[in-house]
């Protein structure tokens, strides 16, 4: 009778580990996974805790954190730069482990110091292709019993189908993605953008397309290097996130110009939106030895809803010539295609040409 209901709690243990891995599957997004993730563990443990730590981009350092108390996202706290002091290990041992014998067989304090206020009780790596992605860190139990040998099993498992999941969704991420600065392709941009072209056909608002090039780029290259060069971009991409809206599409169009879509952005706020890249663009300190000159960049602005009839390519040709004429103007400013001089916005000292075309 006893071996029927080891057998019996087995199946349902299996059963449970399979639903959690559909719906962790079925998600399609990193926040969403998390979600997933959170809410499988909490119902089966009541961790104190759980912490995401992982690198949007395989190939780069950036640390992201999101933690979570009680199913919802709070701060732990946590300020992790890096995780490359984690890599070898896991490298050599990819399953979780007791956070304390981990820390044991570490020997590296340095890197264990961000952990010590949340004293976690399991560290989970994620591991792919490009190395460790990120780990996952689990809490004691909020009843403050050990973690059973059968739940340690269920969670490795669980895991399992967690890193695979968040593997599969940075590594489309990283398709979509334009290596050195980390903003979308151009060739995902030009997707978006045919499907913004149809919605506007069909719905009753505008959509808008910016155009941005950095200001004699290539002074930085001959006179700093390369090196510099690459720094400007990624301090610029950065800058480019940071200005646009959520729902925006910030872009590498290629070398040293960029493009963002803003999905149901009138005019005005398309402009609002470039003049906020123009300002911070020029404010922005790039950390280089010697100084760099001051950064700044012309931009070139379209809007396009269901009466203007033109296709993906045309609007990128009138966004990118406006961005032309802010060049003419003496740069660092942004011109509206189409728009007269009485017509245009203004900001202070420059003024765009009589026509955008």
């Amino acid at each position: 009778m006893g071996d029927i209901q080891e057998l019996k709690a087995e199946i349902n243990r299996y059963k449970d580990l399979l639903s959690g891995a559909l719906d962790i599957f079925n998600r399609t997004t990193i926040d969403d996974i998390m979600d997933a993730t959170v809410r499988q563990i909490s119902d089966h443990f009541m961790p104190s805790f759980i912490a995401f730590l992982w690198k949007p981009i395989p190939n780069r350092d950036e640390i992201t954190i999101r933690g979570y108390r009680d199913y919802r996202t709070v701060d732990l706290g946590l300020k992790v730069h890096d995780i490359k002091a984690f890599e070898a290990f896991f490298q050599q041992y990819p399953q979780p482990i007791n956070f304390e014998l981990f820390s044991y067989e570490l020997k590296n304090d340095e890197a264990l110091k961000p952990f010590a206020k949340i004293k976690p009780e399991i560290i989970i790596p994620i591991l792919g292709p490009f190395g460790l992605y990120g780990v996952i860190l689990v809490g004691r139990k909020k009843d403050a019993a050990e973690y059973a040998p059968e739940e340690l099993l269920f969670l490795e498992q669980l895991m399992a189908f967690v890193s695979q999941a968040i593997k599969n969704n940075l590594h489309y991420e990283h398709s979509l993605r334009d290596e050195k600065t980390g903003l979308f392709n151009h060739g995902f941009f030009l997707s978006r953008l045919n499907e913004e072209v149809a919605r506007t056909r069909r719905g009753n608002y505008a959509s808008s397309v910016i155009v941005m090039d950095v200001d004699k780029f290539k002074n930085f290259n001959d006179n700093y290097g390369h090196l510099a060069g690459d720094k400007v971009l990624e301090c610029l991409a950065l800058t480019i996130k940071q200005a646009v809206r959520l729902e925006d599409v910030p872009s590498r169009f290629g070398g040293e110009e960029f493009t963002v879509l803003l999905p149901e952005g009138d005019r005005d706020v398309a402009w609002d939106v470039a003049e906020r890249l123009r300002i911070n663009v020029a404010e922005m300190k790039v950390p280089w030895e010697p100084s760099l000159p001051q950064v700044t960049i012309s931009l070139g602005l379209y809007t396009f809803d269901k009466e203007s009839g033109v296709d993906a390519e045309e609007i990128i040709r009138r966004a990118d010539e406006a961005m032309y004429l802010s060049k003419e103007k003496g740069r660092n400013c942004c011109t509206i295609w189409g728009v007269s001089k009485a017509e245009h916005p203004e900001h202070p000292g420059k003024f765009p040409p009589e026509k955008g075309a």
